[in-house]
């Protein structure tokens, strides 16, 4: 009874804003041609708050609960329906003079939103349909070839697929041990995020950007150097408290762990052919953001979903339970994400219509402002609009819609920041990426305790605000 009841309760709150919203900005007449971000006010980013807020909040105060797939997607769209439903009126009656841009900036979420999920989704499945079998010692040493390797893996098969390919077999070889706090901590900052920043399959804001014109390899050829350092230096940091952890482990714990060693071996290979083929719809069938044909009706998407029912029916179905595989966490971030992406659209309209007001002319006001905004706001947004700002007075970058002179011209400093930004810090909080939701959740499944969402936030600052500011110290001054 009063599971029902609080469903209804987080309901009926943020949609009783609607009314409120739908006169947003109303008295003065609105002017022709003005944008959805200049006519709405401030406090309409209240219902992106909110989630944030219930996102935090919630898994505390009604953990069980909230434990549930179907109330996580209830809070989703509960805060999100006033914003969708104002979009939709506008849209359909040209309120306040910005149906187009309305329903434009509706759409274009709805799309991004079928993308980024099909993206991650089909990565998801896929990788979970090879099975790393095995019991390695859990030394530091193998912990931290787990976390190299991921880190160079999630620029080949993404960080949702390498995450989700070693974080189960990680986890299954730190089992014995009891002091492991650490490990998913920086399993997510290093393979969930700071790893996939050399390719757009590695990370969401990078796939977005090459949709929009930036080169497929641009990101590998500018970005490598600053990308090699950061990764080893958080790598050092993990395997000096690995070390300092594991020496604090009883010697019968180690004894188990030596006892259960099995070395690795992989089922499922199939599967890998498969991720390939994700990366060749990304390739192949990403729209061509100048012009019109075949691969703008959802070719990509349709392909990646194919491919990962291919894998859902030509895998044996022991594969996945020996992998202990899910659909719980890839079902959460789908149920969270699809009220962020049009709860945050406020924010980010405002942001992009009013952000010169900032006064970032400077490229490490880039890095961390798409940074900072990147662990709340999801990274992949927040990329393209800071991306599209960065443009600045270039008459050759005037819009979101080609990023392709920014990638080479005179502000390839500042896409620089900007793309490091967004990837790097989208370690800050669990919402910051995708793959963050997903490794929280099967680590928590096999025993292992996770931060809180400040917890966490306060582990990120902690371990990632000195490296980010030797990164800002040494490329972006």
């Amino acid at each position: 009874m009063w599971d029902a009841l609080l469903s209804k309760l987080l309901a009926l709150v943020p949609a009783l804003m609607l009314p409120s919203l739908a006169v947003a900005a109303t008295g003065a007449p609105v002017e022709p041609g003005r944008t959805l971000g200049q006519i709405l006010p401030l406090w309409s980013m209240i219902p992106f708050v909110g989630l944030l807020l219930s996102i935090a909040v919630l898994p505390i105060v009604v953990e069980h609960w909230w434990e549930h797939t179907r109330n996580q997607l209830l809070v989703a769209l509960g805060w999100a329906s006033p914003v969708f439903a104002f979009l939709l009126y506008s849209a359909a009656t040209n309120h306040l003079g910005v149906g187009h841009d309305a329903g434009h900036t509706l759409l274009h979420a709805v799309e991004e939103y079928v993308s980024y999920m099909a993206l991650l989704g089909s990565l998801y499945v896929i990788s979970g349909g090879i099975v790393l079998r095995g019991d390695l010692a859990a030394t530091p040493t193998v912990n931290l070839l787990f976390l190299g390797s991921g880190a160079i893996l999630a620029n080949v098969i993404g960080t949702t697929g390498a995450s989700m390919l070693l974080i189960r077999p990680l986890l299954r070889t730190n089992s014995e041990r009891n002091h492991t706090w650490h490990i998913p901590l920086f399993f997510i900052f290093v393979v969930a995020n700071v790893g996939g920043a050399l390719t757009p399959i590695g990370d969401p804001p990078l796939f977005l950007g090459y949709l929009r014109g930036v080169p497929f390899f641009w990101t590998v050829t500018n970005l490598w150097h600053i990308w090699v350092p950061t990764v080893l230096v958080l790598l050092a940091i993990f395997f000096v408290v690995d070390t300092v952890m594991y020496r604090r482990e009883a010697p019968e714990d180690h004894a188990i762990d030596l006892a259960n060693i099995e070395p690795l071996g992989v089922d499922g290979k199939r599967n890998f052919w498969l991720l390939g083929g994700v990366i060749l719809a990304v390739l192949f069938l990403s729209p061509n953001p100048t012009a019109h044909d075949f691969r703008d009706f959802y070719a990509r998407e349709i392909a990646m979903f194919g491919l990962a029912a291919f894998s859902v029916f030509g895998t044996p179905t022991s594969y996945r339970e020996r992998n202990d595989f899910t659909y719980g966490p890839i079902l959460e971030v789908a149920a969270l994400f699809v009220g962020i992406f049009i709860a945050m659209i406020p924010a980010t309209e405002i942001l992009q219509t009013r952000g010169a007001r900032l006064g970032l002319d400077k490229t490490w006001q880039y890095f961390w402002a798409t940074g900072l905004l990147s662990a709340f706001l999801d990274n992949a947004p927040t990329y393209i609009t800071f991306a599209a700002m960065g443009c600045g007075t270039d008459p050759t970058c005037v819009t979101a819609e080609n990023l392709h002179p920014l990638a080479v011209g005179p502000f390839a400093h500042v896409l620089m920041a900007v793309s490091l930004g967004a990837v790097f810090m989208g370690a800050g909080s669990y919402i910051g990426n995708g793959p963050n939701f997903m490794v929280r959740s099967i680590a928590e499944d096999a025993g292992f305790k996770m931060p809180t969402f400040f917890g966490y936030i306060g582990w990120a600052v902690v371990i990632l605000g000195p490296v980010f500011a030797g990164v800002t110290l040494i490329w972006f001054l």
